[in-house]
């Protein structure tokens, strides 16, 4: 018994790692106008948001080889841009 719950276990672990979001189809589907929720339904919550005088600048993605940057002007995406997106 002890075997497959360890079995399940890892068998979970490799299947989120292998749910990278951070896809040029995913990218491809952001639209001007969304709101934050509806951008975090596509790629996942942000890694990183900062917020000044009601501009959000977030982004997915730890590293500098692999990201979406996508910018709110009051809940709405205004701006987005990608790095190294296949």
């Amino acid at each position: 018994m002890r075997n497959i719950l360890v079995a399940l276990a890892l068998a979970t672990l490799l299947l989120a790692a292998g749910c990278n979001k951070l896809t040029k189809e995913n990218y491809d589907k952001l639209k001007m106008g969304m709101s934050y929720a509806e951008v975090t339904a596509i790629l996942g919550k942000a890694d990183t948001c900062s917020e000044t005088l009601g501009v959000s600048n977030c982004t997915w993605g730890k590293d500098e080889t692999k990201s979406v940057n996508v910018i709110f002007l009051a809940d709405k995406a205004t701006a987005f841009s990608y790095i190294g997106l296949q």
